[in-house]
């Protein structure tokens, strides 16, 4: 369990470092979650040493959720004074996740659909 912590905060690591060092757009994580997904894809057999971490740390999703519940609670002020706007903020941010979600999927399927 502890080699494939290693490996999964490695990863995040590599992830953060390109992102900074290379003064990219993109967050270190994010770009660190690509490199592991290819690597996973050239050697599966890191993908099956990952998979029972990743298995129950997707078990217990719902616990990184507790940080950001106490982070409302503890601003509450701002969100009062703030509510409507921060509200407007994350129906736009949504709606705009699912459009492009589904620009994505619309153009993966008309790519698959060429390919075959």
């Amino acid at each position: 369990m502890i080699p494939a912590l290693a490996i999964l905060l490695s990863f995040q690591l590599l992830g953060e470092v390109a992102a900074r060092g290379l003064g990219l757009p993109l967050p270190g994580p994010v770009l660190g979650l690509l490199v592991l997904v290819a690597s996973c894809t050239i050697r599966p057999s890191l993908a099956e040493l990952l998979r029972p971490v990743v298995t129950g740390l997707l078990a217990n999703l719902s616990l990184f959720f507790v940080p950001a519940g106490v982070g409302v609670i503890a601003h509450l002020g701002e969100f009062r004074s703030d509510g409507l706007a921060i509200a407007l903020a994350l129906m736009v941010s949504t709606a705009l996740a699912i459009a492009a979600g589904a620009l994505a999927f619309k153009a993966v399927v008309k790519w698959m659909g060429e390919a075959e």
